[in-house]
C-alpha cells in the first residue's frame, strides 16, 4: 500500500488534483489517498469547487507519495514559507514526489527540483522557468522523470504522469488496466508535448 498526500491550497486547479487521484483512487489495495493543507478543512479550488483537506501542516502523518498541483494559487503558496518548508521536508521523506502543472514552480521553491531534470505547463513554462534557474527545464515533454521526481505539463498531463507511477510501482499492465477502467487514452511517450510548439517553445 503506497499512501499519497497530496497538498491543496485556495486556487489549485482541479485537474490538476483529481486526475491523477482518479487514476491511483482505481487502486484501493494499493493506493490511499489524503489531502492536505495549511489548515484543515474545505480549500476552494481555482474552479470555485472545494475540497477537504484531511489535515493540516503540522499535523499529517508521513506519505510515501507526494503529490503537488498547480493553479492559480500557487502563485501565493511560492513565497509562503510554511508551505514550502514543508514540501522541502516531505519531498526529502517521500519514496516518490509529483508535481503537475505549475505545482513545478512549487517543487522549485521549495528546493526539490534543484539540479534536476523538470517540466510544467507550457502556457507559464518561462514564468516558472525564471524563478528556478537550478532546474533543468525540458520544454518539449508531457512529463519528466528524474530519479524519485516526477513533474508533468499542463493540468491533464497529469494523468499521463500518474500512469507511469502506476506502471513504474506495479507494471505496465496494471497500468493500461487503469487507463481502461477509466476509459482514458494513455499518451505513453513523454516526449509527446504538441503544446510545447503551441506556446512557441520549439
Amino acid at each position: 500500500m503506497h499512501k499519497i498526500g497530496a497538498l491543496i491550497f485556495p486556487g489549485f486547479e482541479l485537474l490538476d488534483l483529481f486526475g491523477p487521484l482518479e487514476m491511483f483512487g482505481l487502486l484501493k489495495d494499493d493506493f490511499s489517498i489524503e489531502l492536505v493543507a495549511k489548515a484543515a478543512g474545505p480549500v476552494v479550488s481555482n474552479q470555485q469547487v472545494s475540497a477537504h483537506a484531511d489535515w493540516d501542516l503540522a499535523n499529517a502523518p508521513a506519505f510515501d507519495i507526494l503529490l503537488v498541483p498547480g493553479g492559480s494559487g500557487a502563485r501565493r503558496v511560492a513565497t509562503d514559507t510554511a508551505q514550502l518548508g514543508w514540501i522541502a521536508a516531505r519531498g526529502a521523506e517521500a519514496t516518490l514526489t509529483l508535481s503537475v502543472c505549475t505545482g513545478a514552480l512549487l517543487l522549485g521553491k521549495a528546493g526539490v527540483l534543484e539540479g534536476r531534470k523538470a517540466t510544467t505547463n507550457k502556457a507559464a513554462f518561462n514564468w516558472v522557468a525564471d524563478q528556478v534557474p537550478g532546474a533543468n527545464w525540458v520544454a518539449q515533454a508531457r512529463w519528466v522523470e528524474d530519479g524519485p521526481v516526477l513533474t508533468s505539463s499542463g493540468v491533464s498531463a497529469g494523468m499521463d504522469m500518474s500512469l507511469r507511477v502506476i506502471e513504474r510501482l506495479h507494471g505496465p499492465e496494471k497500468a493500461e488496466q487503469v487507463a481502461l477502467w477509466a476509459e482514458y487514452t494513455w499518451h505513453r511517450d513523454p516526449d509527446r508535448d504538441p503544446f510545447a510548439q503551441a506556446h512557441g517553445l520549439t
